[in-house]
């Protein structure tokens, strides 16, 4: 019921501070209700499954669990024979490059394709025999093959080994395995040994041609991209 307020003009009748009160007190009792619904309702003492761990959340009264969180699901009964199968089924990638995917019973190596341009470009002026483009070495490494006798100076001519990021791991020095004062092509070995290669497993062997006389007309090199065991 609303009564007129004490100092209310004329006599007029106007809503009593009482009354408002009432008001704001149930609105705020209606807040607190839903607040403790919401508490009760909320799962706060739990293991919660974020960025593939287990994270504690509130007090929960039971241990962390071992499994489920993060794991990726592998097709164990799917049939493969490949690096793309492999992955598909969902077994684990390594990041090495090339990529190899560890399956239930083997490795699977990521088919890359290689660049053996140079190798072909420099045919005529020099040819490899034991090592070629998309490789896997160890070292020492023996490197074998030929070269035009203008691809010497001294009989012999430079080779380096880098890694993937063009760093010189290793050096060494190709010998004419004889007369090399001709256009014809000259045998030519060298063993070289490299530091073991770290991060990633490719790089390039890099056969220069011998220039003495510095003029950048007479440079010439082979590289051929390889892989480091």
């Amino acid at each position: 019921m609303i009564s007129k307020c004490k100092n209310c003009q004329n006599g007029s009748a106007c809503t009593c501070k009482k009354y408002i009160y009432f008001i704001l007190e149930g609105f705020f009792a209606l807040l607190l209700i839903i607040g403790l619904a919401l508490k009760f309702s909320t799962k706060e003492d739990t293991w919660l499954c974020e960025n593939s761990q287990w994270i504690k959340h509130g007090s929960p009264s039971a241990e962390m669990p071992k499994t489920g969180c993060g794991e990726v699901k592998t097709d164990e009964d799917k049939v493969v024979t490949n690096f793309s199968e492999c992955e598909a089924a969902g077994f684990p990638v390594m990041e090495s490059y090339p990529r190899q995917c560890q399956g239930k019973d083997m490795v699977y190596v990521e088919e890359i394709a290689i660049d053996n341009k140079q190798e072909e470009e420099h045919k005529d002026l020099i040819k490899l025999e034991s090592v070629h483009a998309g490789d896997s070495i160890t070292s020492p490494v023996k490197i074998t093959g030929e070269a035009r006798g203008n691809w010497f100076f001294e009989a012999s001519f430079p080779i380096s080994i880098v890694n993937w990021d063009g760093l010189i791991i290793g050096q060494g020095i190709a010998q004419a395995k004889g007369d090399w004062m001709t256009e014809d092509f000259v045998p030519f070995e060298a063993n070289i040994s490299f530091d073991k290669a770290t991060y990633k497993n490719n790089g390039s062997i890099i056969l220069q041609k011998d220039n003495p006389s510095g003029l950048p007309a007479n440079d010439d090199a082979l590289e051929i991209p390889i892989f480091f065991k």
